[in-house]
């Protein structure tokens, strides 16, 4: 049976001689496999399609199986993505944490949406740090480890002081800090920041300006609950790391 979907290559590897296999991010279906015969040949039809971060409309004869790739027609090739070490890093962990986050054909058109516009904004120029903790926010309900960022964990309130508790999974408020002696301290900005873009409507995101103290809090919050709470090893985090490292030192 062929099916034809809206979507955007998240994994792609080599098989045998002249062929590749692909995982697509699709609108209608989720997450499918396919084998797309012939395209690590120069002149094949599908070699520049099947790139990773390439946004397009996919034909494929579906099975029990992996499905193999007919035709592929691109929307855009996100090539600044993929000509930037920085972006092709930020990019491939958000790729990779979307593949391991989501089982196959487990339809999700919202999860879509969100992850075409991460990747149209990055190619746009966007903040890479923002838009990858606001993916990494909106990943943990995909996850079934949502934190509890809408008041105190312990006692509910909506006001005061906040710090951020990993064994808590959620914000405690000044009253109740002696819950979590290992809280971590963030400032303010940084609650109401990480609230926002829990939240927030990527379709309304404008240049966001934030200091670098802020976006290391976010980072260290975000990186320790993933660590707690996901159950996720990513290389692509160890890649991103590095080129972070490299970027600081610049």
């Amino acid at each position: 049976m062929l099916q034809k979907c809206e979507g955007i290559i998240i994994r792609s590897s080599n098989y045998g001689e002249n062929n590749k296999i692909v995982t697509i991010y699709t609108r209608e279906l989720g997450k499918v496999g396919v084998m797309a015969r012939g395209a690590k040949k120069p002149n094949s039809r599908l070699a520049a399609m099947t790139q990773l971060f390439t946004y397009g409309t996919f034909l494929f004869q579906k099975s029990s199986g992996l499905g193999s790739l007919q035709q592929a027609e691109t929307l855009s090739s996100m090539r600044s993505i993929r000509e930037d070490l920085f972006m092709t890093a930020y990019a491939s962990y958000m790729a990779e944490l979307l593949d391991k986050g989501t089982d196959s054909l487990e339809r999700n058109p919202f999860l879509f949406e969100l992850f075409l516009q991460m990747f149209q904004h990055l190619d746009e120029g966007q903040d890479p740090d923002i838009l990858l903790r606001m993916f990494e926010l909106k990943m943990l309900p995909v996850l079934g480890v949502t934190p509890h960022l809408n008041g105190c964990v312990n006692c509910g309130s909506t006001d005061g002081t906040f710090h951020f508790s990993i064994r808590e999974a959620g914000f405690l408020c000044h009253r109740c800090f002696e819950k979590d002696p290992y809280r971590l301290v963030v400032s303010q900005g940084t609650v109401r920041l990480l609230r926002l873009l829990y939240f927030f409507d990527l379709n309304r995101l404008g240049q966001i300006s934030v200091k670098t103290e802020t976006k290391n809090e976010l980072k260290l919050v975000l990186n320790s609950y993933y660590q707690e709470y996901s159950g996720l090893y990513l290389k692509s985090k160890r890649f991103l790391d590095q080129i972070e490292n490299l970027r600081d030192q610049l």
